[in-house]
């Protein structure tokens, strides 16, 4: 391809991605669905094609933009005007926590592990599940929390348990999905058997029972059921 030739396919190219970005409007990355993304990324590579490959005519290349800018305005209106086909194409908020329990069901739903869950919160400046009242998976894949309020009156979950005399930096998972976390037993210098007998005084007869559970910064132990030990 001659530079001129070039030079004429990227100034197009420019100039065609410039105004459908005005056309589009303005949304923060954070404020973008998954849609939103994907349909950027899709006419930015349109938009490459255009600038840079021979085989793609400018005529066809400009067409194609204008088309998949139209389709993805189109879908804009129509989650704007319809709720039902906003709920199709946009998809729901998504409680993952509710009055301080982990929804087990709509985390497998988000796709969200227990890990990924705590770093979202970490990124709300809020390091304990404990801390958490409510927490909202966003369609724009950010989360809203709304955290107990410090005289709120403890719910099951808050079990507090005789603190270890240590204290602690921050609150440390030690069981997620039933599992023993002993790596990070080791870092506090806690054994099973301070677990053991932690869930013995809980009531909890075994570690399949438990969803999560975190040793708080005072020692004591922070516990999330599973959603069929809740319903026994």
């Amino acid at each position: 391809m001659e530079i001129p030739h070039l030079l004429i396919r990227l100034f197009i190219a420019f100039v065609v991605l410039f105004v459908l970005a005005r056309i589009m409007g303005r949304k923060e990355i954070s404020q973008m669905t998954f849609f939103n993304f994907v349909s950027a990324i899709a006419i930015g590579s349109i938009a490459a094609s255009l600038a840079i490959s021979s085989g793609l005519s400018i005529r066809n290349g400009v067409i194609a933009l204008i088309a998949w800018a139209a389709f993805t305005i189109a879908m804009e209106f129509i989650d704007i005007k319809f709720k039902r086909a906003r709920k199709i194409t946009t998809g729901e908020p998504i409680i993952v926590i509710k009055e301080g329990r982990i929804m087990e069901h709509a985390l497998r739903k988000t796709r969200l592990d227990v890990d990924s869950l705590n770093a979202l919160l970490r990124h709300k400046g809020v390091f304990s599940l404990k801390d958490v009242d409510y927490a909202i998976f966003e369609t724009s894949g950010n989360l809203s929390v709304k955290e107990k309020q410090k005289n709120q009156t403890a719910t099951k979950n808050d079990v507090n348990l005789s603190p270890n005399p240590t204290l602690y930096p921050t609150s440390t998972e030690i069981i997620s999905d039933g599992i023993l976390n002993t790596n990070n037993l080791l870092k506090l210098n806690l054994d099973e058997n301070w677990v053991q007998q932690q869930l013995n005084l809980a009531g909890v007869k075994s570690l399949s029972e438990i969803f999560y559970a975190e040793v708080q910064k005072d020692g004591s132990l922070y516990i999330d059921y599973k959603d069929d030990h809740m319903q026994h």
